[in-house]
């Protein structure tokens, strides 16, 4: 399926700030490996698996794809980076995809004894060779780059098996490929008018798998930090996952941030209930597991007001007056590190797709990746309104960027 690289964010425009000369040499090709987990049924032919449909998988499965950018050369691509919206923006074909691992369908065999449910040894035993079979492959891809640092990209309803890899591809490109890519993707784009309820059930069965790949990718030694950007309906399967975990660790009397090795948190327009947010995330402390969480918010969204109206709950994605009392937002981020970013003139087919079609959304996306900077600063030069949530203007950043050239060490 074609599809597009996104026009590019407004920070690059004038061929500044892309850190093309910090790419690693084995990055700066125009056909990249996307690596995958889903839990999405596949689709076979002759007994290969050519890609993933809508219909759910109790085996999770972990391959990686190749991405083909629409330029005759990385040079070329560089310079399409560089290209305002009336230029030619390439395309993204995902043309190869190769399953490397299948684990075993969940839940694994158990047998009771001296009172526990213990898992069948021969299960657990085949577990624990695919979960190594997976963390090698980061592992070699991880020794292959020098990238240490891993973004997660987890889509939202309606959203194709190559969607979720055209985006990622997206994300990863523009915030200077200083990571090793990783799609979540989960059994979405259900047709039909009941297609959104069937999404989100779909969203509630992939928790417990999100939550196995998250314990798995912070398992491994070499991995540092796990960025993860999380879009609409998706940001409820991950913060569900997240949420389980941060729970264990505190459990094992752990540090959920260095138990989870969990770094940036981006919610983009995320369809999540506002009251459900209080009472089982900020309740729980969520926030203590990441370096910053940003929730990109647009009253104007449409999506989230039809989702609203069909749950009959405000969706804190189209964050308005009211939904939190006096003075909470400022709290949240002064003691939590939660930023609330207010998008403008986000409408339209855009009002819920502004994360990645919005230059200037996406230009403050890659200074959070990138510098690890909080708004308000030099090096994400947002502005406040009175109710302490950041606005994120058309033009943004205009010229008000230092030279990018290095990124800022952590």
């Amino acid at each position: 399926m074609a599809i597009t690289l996104s026009q590019p964010p407004n920070l690059y425009l004038g061929g500044r700030h892309y850190p093309s000369d910090q790419v690693p040499a084995v990055l700066r090709v125009i056909d990249p490996p996307m690596f995958y987990v889903t839990d999405r049924a596949p689709v076979l032919v002759g007994g290969n698996v050519t890609g993933y449909k809508n219909g759910r998988s109790d085996a999770m499965a972990f391959g990686t794809a190749q991405v083909q950018f629409g330029a005759a050369s990385w040079t070329e691509l560089v310079a399409r980076t560089h290209v305002d919206g009336g230029g030619r923006i390439s395309r993204l074909d995902v043309v190869s995809l190769s399953e490397l691992v299948r684990f075993s369908s969940i839940p694994l065999p158990v047998e009771r004894k001296t009172g526990q449910l213990r898992v069948v040894p021969q299960a657990a035993e085949g577990y624990v060779r695919h979960t190594k079979a997976f963390q090698s492959a980061i592992r070699s891809e991880i020794r292959r780059t020098g990238n240490a640092r891993l973004l997660v990209f987890v889509h939202g309803v309606k959203n194709h098996f190559d969607e979720g890899l055209q985006t990622l591809a997206n994300l990863w490109h523009f915030s200077g490929r200083g990571s090793i890519p990783v799609a979540f993707a989960w059994p979405a784009g259900n047709p039909g008018l009941l297609g959104y309820f069937r999404d989100r059930e779909a969203g509630d069965f992939s928790v417990y798998h999100a939550k196995e790949f998250l314990r798995m990718l912070a398992d491994i030694p070499e991995v540092e930090d796990i960025d993860i950007v999380a879009h609409s309906r998706g940001t409820s399967v991950m913060t569900q996952a997240l949420r389980e975990l941060i729970i264990y660790h505190r459990a094992q009397g752990k540090a959920p941030k260095l138990a989870m090795k969990t770094g940036t948190l981006i919610l983009a327009a995320p369809d999540l209930d506002t009251g459900i947010v209080r009472q089982r995330l900020l309740s729980e402390r969520f926030s203590e597991a990441f370096e910053q969480v940003n929730i990109y918010v647009n009253p104007n969204d449409s999506a989230l007001r039809l989702s609203s109206f069909l749950t009959k709950s405000p969706r804190i994605g189209a964050l308005k007056d009211g939904d939190f009392g006096p003075g909470v937002v400022a709290g949240l981020r002064k003691q939590e590190l939660i930023h609330f970013v207010r998008v403008e003139g986000g409408t339209g087919s855009d009002s819920h797709s502004y994360f990645r079609d919005n230059p200037a959304v996406l230009s403050d996306i890659v200074l959070a990746l990138r510098t690890r900077a909080f708004p308000g600063g030099t090096l994400r030069p947002l502005e406040e309104d009175a109710d302490a949530i950041w606005r994120l203007q058309q033009n943004y950043p205009l010229d008000r960027l230092p030279d990018l050239e290095f990124d800022v060490p952590r």
